[in-house]
């Protein structure tokens, strides 16, 4: 039996999930307006680094941990989709489904390789590493989606915001009053709470004339980063007791009414 690496999917995990995302995305364009989109783009790399060997040398779930690597992947994930799209040229659109290209195919290797993508099954590198693979996509795909409701669609940040809070009601829905995979839920949800903390995030610090409350990148990130940190306080405090989960493929998938992936 070896100790599971990933934190059980509570109500509490939704909240830091989404205060993580928007706090990507708002530190990420305050670093790019700050320092530059290279000098960004290079502090971001190497503080994911950073985040990911601190997570995988870890032998079992540390909340601590585990969010400051997710906040350094919502950050590198932000910078990824902006590159892409300021110093490539290539449109929202394109990025976004190049990006959901990327997340399939993790996926399918992932499924055909560990037999399952339930992510109470993370008891190896190997599954941590498709695992982490996963996020860093979801995030990407997820900034490049957001942006293309927002700008290229003109809905504007608060519109994309409402729409993705609707979109993330179907899996909560699904889940209550059908049979489909929990699994296919779980990860449903966690690419739309990227855009959908993201748009939220843009709505509160971007300039009026982008359809922003001009709060200001920098101030959003402060009052996020303090939210998230009481939020995994409290999250480390309820995890006290390390998790055995076994390390069979199949196994991690959890029955109907018992988590949510």
């Amino acid at each position: 039996m070896l100790l599971s690496k990933v934190p059980e999917i509570t109500v509490g995990f939704w909240v830091a999930k989404a205060l993580s995302t928007a706090l990507g995305e708002s530190t990420s364009d305050y670093l790019v307006h700050r320092l530059g989109p290279y000098a960004a783009v290079f502090i971001g790399a190497l503080t994911l680094l950073i985040g990911l060997a601190w997570q995988f040398s870890t032998r079992r779930y540390v909340a601590w941990v585990y969010w400051f690597a997710v906040i350094m992947v919502a950050i590198s994930g932000t910078l990824a989709a902006d590159a892409v799209h300021v110093g490539l040229g290539i449109p929202y659109v394109v990025s976004t489904v190049f990006y959901a290209f990327v997340l399939a195919a993790v996926f399918v290797v992932w499924q055909r390789t560990e037999g399952t993508l339930s992510i109470h099954s993370i008891t190896s590198v190997r599954r941590e590493l498709f695992y982490w693979a996963a996020v860093l996509a979801t995030f990407a795909l997820g900034t490049a989606a957001g942006d293309m409701t927002a700008a290229t669609l003109g809905w504007g940040y608060l519109s994309s915001g409402l729409f993705f809070g609707v979109v993330l009601l179907v899996p909560a829905i699904l889940y209550a009053r059908t049979a489909i995979s929990p699994v296919f839920l779980f990860w449903f949800a966690y690419v739309f709470t990227r855009p959908l903390g993201a748009s939220f995030a843009d709505w509160f610090g971007k300039d009026h004339h982008l359809g922003g409350l001009a709060l200001g990148d920098g101030p959003v990130s402060a009052v996020l980063a303090v939210a998230i940190m009481a939020v995994v306080a409290r999250l480390a405090y309820q995890s006290g007791t390390p998790r055995l989960q076994p390390a069979i493929a199949g196994e991690g998938d959890v029955p109907r009414r018992g988590r949510v992936s």
